[in-house]
């Protein structure tokens, strides 16, 4: 790694999270903070989508910027155990723009969908509270997620809000 290359990368995560910190409209939504004052590591808190099964939820998650960030994207895992079909089951978000830049071998994804260095984490942080309101069942992370999901949407609803409630009951503890 080059210095400059890391100087680069904090001075476009500090900006990043400053404007995320001042904006005061998404406090409904979302909220981060820094781990352990680590500009490259940041919680996120991100509030249950409305009229969905995750409505009231509170899911704690960690952002980790790589060295090389904006060219490479961050990466995205919830500390709060999900039950979402593009969420595995150590909490890693499977979602197109944090996929790394270029081809999709695979074919599943456009150019446009993927990482791309004008993106930003609020962008990512929207993104996946998009999925929590939509999943995606063709390119899922958790298979039994998704197929409870397809198949039993009443049974997969009521797995979440057992979570909802987990994740209200731990959000209180810490």
């Amino acid at each position: 790694m080059k210095k400059t290359e890391g100087s680069r990368s904090r001075a476009f995560i500090l900006n990043d999270y400053k404007r995320i910190v001042e904006n005061k409209n998404n406090q409904n939504e979302y909220s981060v903070g820094l781990v352990n004052d680590d500009i490259y590591v940041w919680e996120v808190i991100l509030f249950g989508p409305k009229d969905t099964a995750f409505e009231n939820g509170i899911f704690r998650a960690e952002m980790i910027f790589p060295i090389n960030y904006p060219e490479a994207p961050p990466t995205f895992r919830f500390a709060t155990k999900m039950w979402h079909p593009n969420i595995d089951k150590e909490g890693n978000v499977c979602i197109s723009i944090l996929h790394k830049p270029g081809d999709d071998m695979y074919g599943y994804e456009d150019l446009n969908e993927r990482w791309l260095p004008v993106r930003t984490p609020e962008s990512v942080i929207l993104s996946v509270l998009s999925l929590l309101s939509m999943p995606n069942c063709e390119s899922p992370a958790n298979l039994e997620a998704a197929q409870n999901f397809r198949e039993n949407p009443e049974e997969y609803n009521n797995k979440v809000k057992k979570l909802v409630e987990q994740s209200l009951e731990e959000g209180f503890l810490e």
